[in-house]
């Protein structure tokens, strides 16, 4: 039972929904950048939403099985095949042994995750299996993958096993999930914001600018960060302040007044003044800013963020029965 990496691309690590209840120590949650997607693909597959499996970075990796598996993917505009058949995103697959998936792109957005059913088994560390690259713990020995890794895979679940029986005749599921979970990437965003605890600390024009102008993604972004060129967000006065916690969604200042949008991997206290937080259901869209793109910022009430929320939950809530329904 084990997942064998051929070409590992870019930037290729495991994954699940990240560390919990470990950032007073200084871990921060980490896991995959749209957990939302993760937990669908997990669903798709028949696993536990909290279950490992692989974040993909620019694409172009090779991947090979050596059972009868379940995989489903989401995330951007990738081209995804086992063998010769394409895969679309929110389709669960069934896998047999020797298949290979390959994965390439993308043509919009910069990242995918990968479920596979009974999921990536490598040894939780702090109670997740996923890969802190900057901490160089969990995952596969705390690194990127590379090419020739082998992966060991949990066995499949009940769920699991009743769809393999259904998928051996037409390899692809007709159901999926909705096309706005499983397709993230969009041209020229627009995300959604709060405004954060220094709202009060920029001037009227920042404030202006933030929530109407374009920014562009610079090229030293990665997991920690989105760094923005564009206009300068200036404060009105020079003032220190006390570093105090920050998550992913919040939105920092440096003294430049280039914003900083964090991430997942980022660190859990921060210096900067915080203008602003993205809502939590667009860090999906914020999951797939690539360098030389361009974004927009608008505000909304934290009810209106809550309600987003509530209702997406909800849904969930409800494809989750609707997947039940395929187990007979």
């Amino acid at each position: 039972m084990q997942l064998i990496v051929t070409h590992a691309g870019f930037l290729t690590t495991v994954q699940d929904i990240g560390r919990v209840g470990y950032r007073q120590f200084g871990v921060s949650s980490g896991g995959a950048l749209d957990l939302h997607a993760m937990r669908i693909a997990n669903l798709l597959v028949g696993n536990d939403e909290n279950t490992a499996g692989l974040e993909i970075t620019q694409g172009n990796i090779r991947l090979r099985f050596d059972d009868e598996r379940i995989i489903s993917w989401c995330g951007g505009d990738y081209e995804v095949c086992v063998g010769s058949s394409s895969m679309s995103a929110g389709h669960p697959t069934l896998v047999s042994a020797a298949d290979e998936l390959s994965i390439s792109g993308p043509q919009q957005g910069c990242r995918a995750w990968l479920a596979i059913s009974g999921g990536i088994n490598v040894p939780r560390v702090l109670g997740s299996r996923s890969t802190d690259l900057r901490g160089n713990f969990g995952g596969l020995e705390g690194r990127a993958l590379r090419d020739g890794d082998v992966l060991p895979l949990g066995r499949n679940s009940a769920h699991a096993n009743a769809w393999i029986d259904t998928l051996r005749s037409e390899r692809i599921a007709q159901w999926s999930a909705p096309k706005p979970w499983s397709q993230t990437a969009t041209a020229t965003p627009t995300l959604r914001i709060v405004r954060g605890s220094d709202w009060s600390r920029f001037n009227e024009a920042a404030h202006q600018a933030l929530t109407s102008e374009k920014f562009e993604v610079t090229s030293d972004s990665d997991r920690m960060g989105v760094r923005l060129g564009g206009p300068e967000l200036n404060q009105t006065g020079d003032v220190d302040l006390v570093s105090e916690a920050v998550v992913p969604g919040t939105i920092q200042v440096p003294p430049g007044g280039r914003p900083i949008l964090l991430l997942g991997d980022c660190q859990t206290i921060g210096g900067y003044p915080k203008i602003a937080h993205l809502i939590t259901v667009d860090l999906s869209g914020a999951a797939q800013l690539r360098a030389g793109e361009h974004v927009y910022f608008s505000e909304v009430s934290i009810a209106d963020a809550h309600q987003l929320l509530r209702q997406r939950e909800h849904d969930v809530d409800r494809f989750r029965i609707g997947l039940s329904l395929h187990d007979s």
